[in-house]
């Protein structure tokens, strides 16, 4: 099966593709950074053991006053920004994937069953999507946070679900009025197959191609909402690593000559969001015939 995958057509598209595979290669990277933090991370910056204010604001390495300890340098609380950086992919990865997956998820359920039985169900559903969708994504989802008493990383996927499941629902569910009328449909019902299985088998996979571009461009606009939340002060909290609150701490101090504190952690969110995007647009390509790159 391994070999048939890297000899088909998809594969070879993708060789010949140097953003994809540049893309591909960022995303590896920074996936492989975020699970193995603990490792790779010189100190663990949220151990209050390992924080010393001695450290405060220490330049990176190779510049004056660096210490090789921090190949980045410090924050405000003698924290490594490296240390830091390698902590917070990990937010962002995982409120990422599991904001789409949960979103999606939700989007799909809701989508397939107004699309295929129609009626109230569907007017229900579809005059639910218009009234999320009519909000922009981020002041909906800080409204949300809003209301909690104590955020975590949870409840900061909780809110970007409840605002982010519209668009899967939206293109699940015209996708399904266009599959169901077809012939295969219609011998399912003939042949007396029940609803959940024409639903789950015939439909489904079918109306998937769509949803799953969606899915891979919505992991960098997801990423970028949470580290958008964390640096307006209303994502994840103080106590845990966030790209975006690095951001936020840093622009502080930044017209004070301490520019790595907003330059390293910019430059990280900027290349993973680059990355996701350039594989996303080859995905797209390849998910659609009429864009395919075949030779």
């Amino acid at each position: 099966m391994i070999q048939r995958f890297l000899k088909s057509n998809h594969m070879n598209s993708f060789i010949r593709d140097p953003s994809a595979v540049i893309g591909a290669v960022l995303m590896v990277l920074f996936i492989f950074c975020a699970v193995f933090a603990p490792m790779l991370a010189p100190m663990d910056p949220y151990d209050l053991k390992n924080i010393d204010l001695a450290n405060f604001l220490f330049t990176p390495a190779w510049m004056d006053a660096g210490n090789f300890h921090f190949p980045l340098g410090t924050d405000d609380q003698g924290r490594g920004i490296l240390s830091t950086i390698l902590y917070g992919l990990r937010t962002s990865l995982l409120v990422g994937f599991s904001a789409v997956a949960v979103s999606s998820t939700i989007g799909i359920v809701m989508g397939l069953l107004a699309g295929y039985y129609g009626g109230i169900l569907d007017a229900l559903v579809m005059r639910a999507a218009d009234t999320v969708f009519s909000f922009s994504t981020t002041l909906l989802a800080i409204l949300l946070l809003g209301l909690f008493e104590s955020r975590n990383i949870w409840t900061v996927v909780f809110a970007i679900c409840i605002a982010g499941w519209v668009k899967y629902a939206r293109t699940i569910r015209g996708s399904v009025l266009e599959v169901k009328e077809n012939a295969y449909i219609t011998a399912a019902k003939a042949s007396g197959a029940k609803n959940f299985r024409i639903l789950f088998k015939h439909i489904l996979p079918n109306a998937m191609p769509p949803i799953m571009v969606l899915m891979a461009v919505d992991l960098a606009v997801v990423i970028m909402l949470e580290a958008t939340l964390s640096f307006l002060g209303v994502g994840v909290p103080i106590t845990e690593p966030s790209l975006g609150m690095m951001i936020a701490i840093g622009k502080n101090y930044i017209y004070a000559g301490m520019w790595w504190m907003v330059a390293f952690p910019g430059v990280t969110l900027i290349l993973l969001v680059v990355a996701i995007n350039l594989f996303s647009d080859w995905f797209r390509d390849e998910m659609n015939p009429k864009l395919a790159r075949r030779n």
